[in-house]
């Protein structure tokens, strides 16, 4: 299984757990490790040689925290403009739709402002549930379009509903793409949880060369790393945690729906 997919499975809360009882594992191994060589040598590592070689493994993990963290934080970004601008794909197609024929203008609206609800509560129902019947209102959207094309209507107002009804579909697809299938490479997680092993491994291992079992600010140290990883994951899981993107800009439209609908 990718990696990726592994820590995906995992609640949110164990994400942490598990990140911190990893580092704590690889520091009591660094420090057995240092003391199994204080037996076999007789002799310490020199403390400058060793100091530096922790400082720029530790620096080295400061910055694939770093890297992860901006391509968490970049698909994050790129959803909430998604939700943006289908905010106005819905608002366009829902006002060029009062431009239509009667028995299918006010159809469309209708569905629309249905559409504009199952959305908006995207984050607070099932997700395979909110893209079924997402996309079951796009093919009654599209019925009726095609029942648009057969009426004798002017053909540039017909062409402008449906460049804007495109591209709220084509929205719609753009959300699930990103939301569901761009996230944090499997490869990626793997490097950053294999750095950390290795980065608390030294900790451990320097600690132990000092004559200590661990230091007293180990566990705090695992713990904020495990924080930062916390935080890439909950961003990398849209609908989950407490990083989320807002809605509010479908509320918005919806609103306007709610004071324009008959």
């Amino acid at each position: 299984m990718d990696f990726g997919a592994w820590i995906v499975m995992l609640p949110l809360w164990a994400v942490f757990v598990v990140t911190w009882a990893v580092c704590m594992g690889a520091v009591e191994a660094g420090a057995a490790l240092a003391a199994f060589t204080l037996r076999r040598r007789k002799e310490k590592e020199p403390d400058a040689p060793l100091g530096s070689v922790v400082g720029a493994v530790l620096g080295l993990l400061a910055f694939i925290l770093a890297f992860t963290f901006g391509i968490a934080a970049s698909r994050f970004d790129t959803r909430r403009q998604l939700v943006l601008q289908e905010s106005n794909a819905i608002g366009t197609t829902y006002l060029r739709a009062a431009l239509l024929p009667p028995k299918e203008g006010l159809e469309i609206r209708r569905l629309l402002r249905e559409y504009a609800r199952i959305r908006v509560n995207i984050a607070a129902g099932g997700v395979d549930e909110t893209l079924r019947k997402s996309e079951e209102i796009q093919s009654l959207l599209w019925a009726q379009t095609i029942a648009v094309v057969k009426e004798n209507m002017d053909s540039e107002v017909r062409s402008l509903f449906i460049d804007s009804l495109n591209q709220l579909i084509d929205l719609h697809q753009s959300r699930k793409t990103v939301g569901l299938q761009y996230r944090v490479p499997g490869m990626v997680w793997l490097c950053l949880y294999l750095l950390t092993v290795l980065s608390m491994l030294a900790v451990g291992y320097q600690s132990g060369m000092a004559g200590t079992r661990r230091l007293r600010g180990t566990p705090i140290l695992a713990a904020a790393f495990s924080l930062v990883i916390l935080m890439i994951a909950d961003i990398d899981r849209p609908g989950e945690g407490l990083l989320r993107v807002s809605q509010q800009p479908i509320a918005d439209v919806q609103e306007m729906m709610r004071h324009d609908s008959p």
